[in-house]
C-alpha cells in the first residue's frame, strides 16, 4: 500500500472504526463515521467531473465539515487548497485565480464573497455550500450544491492512488501575496507529519503506522488555530493518522479553551505563538481555578515562536507543563523545536536534514561567526504553484537533490546547534548594523505591560533605516515609550532599541497568529491610523 494520505487514514479508520476521532461544537464523529462521510463528498467530486490533480478550495471555519472536505479531496485525488476566510475580495481574487480552482467547499457565511470572486474564475465549476446554498447567486459557469445533499454510502475509486498525488498549502507569509506550496503526499507525510511519529523513527509502511495506532494510547489534541493555517492542519492529520482524538474550536476563545480542556481532558493544546498563548495564559490566571486543567500536559506552538516571557507564565500557572516550540514552515514541514535562552537567542537542536548554508549553498562550518540561511534536504516540496522563478530560488536542485531554502537567517554553534536569527526579508539595516525584528520583539514582550509587539524598519535619512515598533499594551496598563526603551537597554545593544514606538489597541495578525509586517510598516509610516503614546 502506498504512502498516500487518504490511504493511510482509511487504514487507520478501518482498524479503529469505533474510536472517537473528532469533536467540534455539538458534532462528534468516530473514525468510521468520518471516513464514510468523507467518501460521500469524494464521490460527489468525481461524479461532478472533478478529475485527479484538479484544485479544490476549502473556504470554511473549523468544523467537522472542514475535515470531511479535506479528506474528500485526498480520497478523490484532488488537490486541497486552504483559503484564508479573513481575506478581502482582492486577496481572494488573487488566490482563487492563482490556484485555478475547479471546485470549492464554502461556508454559507462566506458564499457571497466567494460568488463575487467566482465571476472572474471560469474554471470554478462546482461550489459545495455548507448551510443555505440557495441564498447566494452564483455565476452561470458555477453549479452550487448543498453540502448535506451528498449521497451517503457512495464509493470512490481507490486503486489509482499514488504517493505522487499532490497537496497544496497556501501560505500568506508575512510580507507578500499568498503562494501555493506544492507537496507530494509522501514528502508531506514524512516532513510535515514526521511519518506519523513525532517521538521516534517515521513509519515507512501503512502496516507499521496502523500497528502503532492500534497499540498506542490515544492522545487528545485541542486545536485552537484555524485549519486553513498549515500548522493546524499538520496537527489535525498527525492526530488522525495516530488514532488520536481531535478537539476543534470553530474560533479561538480563551474561556472556551478552558472549558474544552476540562470537558474533553485535552493532553496537548496547540496554539500559534503569543497571539493565542498570551490570552490563554491570562484566562488561566483569572479563571483557571473554576476548571479541571489536570489533563493539560503539553503546550505546542506552530507557525510562530512563543516568547520566553509567555513560556515562563505557563510554567508558573501549570507546573510541570511541557512547552514544544515547533519550528517549521509551509515550505519545509516540521524542522525541529526551538528553545529561547535567557540571552533571548532562539536555538534549534541539530538535525541531519537541516543545514545552514551561504549564498553559494555551501554549508557553514560549526563554530563559524558567518551568518547564512537555513536549508532543508530530503522530503521537501516540489515548488511554488505558478511561479517557476520563486521555485528555482527557494527549492534549488543541487547534484540531483532538491533543497528547501528558507528565508530564516542563522548561524551554527560549535556543537551544531543552530541559532535562528530571523527572516532575512525583515532584517533591518540601520547604519550598517543588522537588526532582526524577532530579537527585539522577544525583548519587548518580556516587559510585563506588553501584550504583543511587531518590529519593522522605517526610512531614515541618516541611517537608511531605523528600528521601530508597534506595541499593544496589556489591558489596564499604560507603559510609555521611555519606560519600554529603559527596559530594553538591559536586553539589547543600543542600536537595536526602537527609535520609534507606536502604541495600538490591537496588533494586527492573521487568524492563525502570524505577524502582519506590511500592516506594521503602514502604521509606523503613518499610512494607517493607530493610537499613539
Amino acid at each position: 500500500m502506498t504512502l498516500q494520505l487518504a490511504t493511510l487514514f482509511e487504514a487507520v479508520a478501518a482498524a479503529l472504526p469505533d474510536r472517537p476521532a473528532l469533536v467540534c461544537g455539538d458534532r462528534r464523529s468516530t473514525y468510521a463515521g468520518l471516513d464514510r462521510r468523507a467518501d460521500a463528498q469524494a464521490a460527489r467530486l468525481r461524479a461532478s467531473g472533478i478529475e485527479p490533480g484538479e484544485h479544490v478550495g476549502i473556504h470554511m471555519l473549523n468544523g467537522v465539515e472542514y475535515v470531511e472536505a479535506l479528506l474528500a479531496c485526498l480520497k478523490a485525488r484532488a488537490v486541497p487548497v486552504n483559503i484564508n476566510y479573513r481575506y478581502t475580495d482582492r486577496e481572494l481574487h488573487h488566490l482563487y485565480g492563482d490556484a485555478g480552482l475547479a471546485a470549492l467547499f464554502v461556508d454559507a457565511d462566506f458564499a457571497p464573497a466567494a460568488a463575487r470572486v467566482a465571476a472572474d474564475c471560469p474554471a470554478l465549476r462546482l461550489a459545495i455550500v455548507v448551510g443555505a446554498a440557495e441564498e447566494t447567486p452564483w455565476p452561470g459557469h458555477t453549479t452550487a450544491a448543498a453540502y448535506a445533499d451528498a449521497p451517503d454510502g457512495a464509493a470512490v475509486p481507490r486503486d489509482d492512488r499514488s504517493a505522487d498525488d499532490r497537496v497544496m498549502i497556501y501560505t500568506g507569509g508575512t510580507t507578500g501575496l499568498p503562494k501555493g506550496v506544492v507537496w507530494r503526499h509522501e514528502d508531506f507525510y514524512m516532513a510535515a507529519l514526521r511519518g506519523g511519529n513525532h517521538f521516534g523513527e517515521p513509519h515507512r509502511t501503512v502496516e507499521s503506522l496502523v500497528a502503532a495506532a492500534v497499540a498506542g494510547d490515544p492522545i487528545t489534541y485541542l486545536v485552537t488555530a484555524p485549519l486553513m493555517h498549515g500548522a493546524a492542519t499538520y496537527n489535525l492529520l498527525t492526530s488522525l493518522l495516530t488514532g488520536s482524538f481531535t478537539v476543534l474550536m470553530r474560533r479561538f476563545e480563551p474561556l472556551e479553551t478552558l472549558r474544552l480542556i476540562d470537558r474533553e481532558k485535552a493532553l496537548i493544546v496547540m496554539v500559534v505563538g503569543d497571539a493565542i498563548a498570551r490570552p490563554l495564559a491570562d484566562a488561566i490566571r483569572a479563571h483557571g481555578a473554576a476548571y479541571d486543567l489536570s489533563s493539560f500536559a503539553v503546550l505546542g506552538s506552530g507557525g510562530a515562536i512563543l516568547s520566553r516571557s509567555v513560556q515562563a507564565e505557563f510554567a508558573e500557572l501549570i507546573p510541570g507543563l511541557h512547552v514544544n516550540n515547533g519550528f517549521g514552515a509551509s515550505e519545509s514541514g516540521v524542522d525541529g523545536t526551538i528553545t529561547v535562552g535567557a540571552d533571548g537567542l532562539m536555538r534549534l537542536a541539530p538535525n541531519p536534514r537541516v543545514t545552514v548554508v551561504d549564498a553559494a549553498m555551501t554549508p557553514i562550518p560549526p563554530g563559524s561567526d558567518e551568518t547564512g540561511y537555513i536549508a532543508r534536504s530530503g522530503h521537501v516540496p516540489l515548488g511554488y504553484h505558478n511561479d517557476p522563478e520563486k521555485t528555482a530560488r527557494t527549492f534549488p536542485v543541487i547534484d540531483g537533490a532538491r533543497w528547501a531554502l528558507l528565508g530564516d537567517m542563522a548561524r551554527v554553534e560549535a556543537d551544531g546547534t543552530v541559532i535562528v536569527l530571523g527572516r532575512g526579508s525583515g532584517c533591518i539595516n540601520t547604519g550598517g548594523e543588522k537588526v532582526f525584528p524577532e530579537e527585539v520583539e522577544q525583548a519587548l514582550k518580556s516587559h510585563p505591560a506588553v501584550m504583543d509587539a511587531l518590529v519593522a524598519g522605517v526610512p531614515d535619512e541618516r541611517f537608511g533605516e531605523r528600528v521601530a515598533a508597534v506595541v499593544e499594551a496589556r489591558p489596564g496598563t499604560g507603559p510609555s515609550a521611555d519606560e519600554l526603551c529603559a527596559h530594553l537597554r538591559d536586553h539589547l545593544a543600543g542600536y537595536k532599541i526602537p527609535a520609534l514606538i507606536t502604541f495600538t489597541g490591537a496588533v494586527m495578525r492573521s487568524p492563525s497568529g502570524k505577524a502582519d509586517y506590511r500592516w506594521a510598516k503602514r502604521v509606523l509610516t503613518g499610512q494607517e491610523g493607530s493610537s499613539h503614546a
